[in-house]
């Protein structure tokens, strides 16, 4: 299934339906957005419909965001799809993990609204609105460290 009004889709992955809504409340006056509760079903979407950026929750039942995210880069159909982490962890570590796991972004929640907005506009390499970036994280890179 096809957005039929041209707008790009967007497929939003966390357990907890208060972000999930949080996220399509945000995001749905520009975009298509579908959302799922697992890793599972947010493969079955990935496989099944054309998803023009993943929004990915690290910690969830089933596979974790990092799991999802190797399933993503390992299928060639997928691999090219912009994966951004939306999670409430803000450790050095996992956004370096990010980085090296293939992510596009990553972004600490509670967010602004227009900063999850900046960001996916980012990896969809669209035209962006200017905003403070308190909680949005640049990834990792070896020229960085």
């Amino acid at each position: 299934m096809y957005a039929t009004d041209g707008k790009k889709v967007i497929l939003a992955v966390d357990d907890l339906p208060s972000n999930l809504i949080a996220i399509q409340k945000i995001l749905e006056p520009l975009f298509d957005v579908r959302l799922v509760k697992t890793g599972e079903q947010a493969l079955a979407l990935l496989k099944r419909d054309k998803i023009d950026l993943v929004l990915l929750d690290i910690e969830m039942p089933g596979y974790n965001g990092f799991e999802l995210l190797a399933l993503i880069r390992e299928d060639p159909d997928l691999a090219p799809l912009p994966v951004v982490f939306v999670t409430t962890h803000a450790s050095r570590s996992l956004i370096r993990r990010a980085a090296e796991a293939g992510a596009t972004g990553y972004v600490v929640k509670p967010f602004k609204p227009s900063l999850l907005l900046q960001k996916v506009l980012e990896a969809l390499d669209m035209d962006t609105p200017t905003g403070d970036q308190n909680n949005v994280y640049t990834l990792w890179s070896p020229e960085k460290s």
